[in-house]
């Protein structure tokens, strides 16, 4: 059976051949059970509960905003009905003049996350995603000149015609690793970590990597171990702003820790026991601990102690 980490398991189909349509797209628009997922300075309109839910609205509930030229991304469909996802950030700067506050509250999407069903929060990683990127490339990336939205959000395109160069959303790839020798595994933490909280290693790929050089490369570099075998567990998007975390094992060839003062503060061997205590005490501060559990270094760690 797949693993499905936290922001993974998305409940939407999002209809990648049909929304190049135009005119298909504005009956998805039209369509009276249209939903709109706003977000505001990248939070998430949310129903407070015993399990939070995404506050979607209609359209009439945000057509002021969508007249005003808000970002809107057509996100897919659910069960045929249209979903889309609404930039409402520029109708205020300060908490008090939030938007909508009727229709829920405004929650940013890593809180909301750990309190909503797996569905709510890999639509909210998709929407957190795509509306920050439409927000930091209103630009040419080429020219210079201003772009324009299109494919419902998934590209946008240079208005100079001399130039006409098409941008696209990036997705930035993360390996992340339990580097282990037999019974032991190793975590490393970093100074702005939570008191006695550690983690697995992890480092972004570059260019002309596989996933097993950049984990024998960030391993090497930040702990100053050798790797041998490495194996590819299960992935999990991290919209903080976009990346996709590519989970792994990796075997040791060496254990003698040197580690990179300007990358971790510390990195130990723990113990199988150690490990399980601290994947149990992840919210006691006073204990050693791993993340929370929407934390893919978090599920490595259990899938190592099942034996995965």
């Amino acid at each position: 059976m797949e693993f499905i980490n936290t922001f993974a398991g998305s409940p939407v189909n999002r209809m990648g051949n049909e929304r190049r349509d135009q005119d298909w797209l504005r009956k998805q628009m039209d369509d009276p059970d249209a939903c709109f997922l706003p977000m505001w300075q990248l939070r998430g309109l949310m129903m407070p509960g015993e399990t939070m839910r995404i506050g979607w609205c209609q359209k009439q509930d945000v057509q002021p905003f969508i007249f005003a030229g808000a970002n809107v991304v057509f996100l897919g469909q659910i069960n045929g009905t249209p979903h889309f996802a609404i930039d409402v950030s520029a109708a205020g700067d300060r908490k008090a003049d939030a938007p909508l506050q009727e229709y829920g509250k405004w929650i940013d999407v890593r809180s909301a996350a750990s309190s909503c069903s797996g569905g709510d929060a890999a639509i909210l990683a998709q929407t957190r995603s795509m509306l920050d990127w439409h927000a930091r490339h209103g630009f040419c990336s080429v020219c210079g000149q201003p772009s324009r939205m299109g494919e419902a959000g998934y590209s946008r395109k240079c208005s100079d015609d001399d130039c006409g160069s098409m941008h696209f959303p990036r997705t930035d790839p993360v390996t992340i690793m339990l580097v282990l020798d037999g019974e032991n595994c190793l975590l490393g933490r970093q100074k702005i970590f939570a008191p006695n909280s550690y983690s697995a290693l992890a480092g972004f790929m570059e260019p002309g990597e596989t996933i097993e050089d950049t984990v024998r490369r960030e391993v090497m570099e930040e702990a100053g171990i050798k790797v041998g075998a490495v194996r590819y567990v299960f992935s999990q998007p991290w919209p903080f702003p976009s990346s996709l975390m590519m989970g792994c094992f990796a075997e040791a060839e060496s254990t003698e820790i040197n580690i990179d003062p300007n990358e971790l503060e510390e990195a130990r061997w723990f113990t199988r026991d150690q490990i399980r205590d601290m994947v149990d005490s992840w919210q006691d501060q006073s204990k050693l601990r791993m993340p929370a559990p929407l934390a893919i270094a978090h599920q490595l760690a259990a899938a190592w102690l099942r034996g995965d």
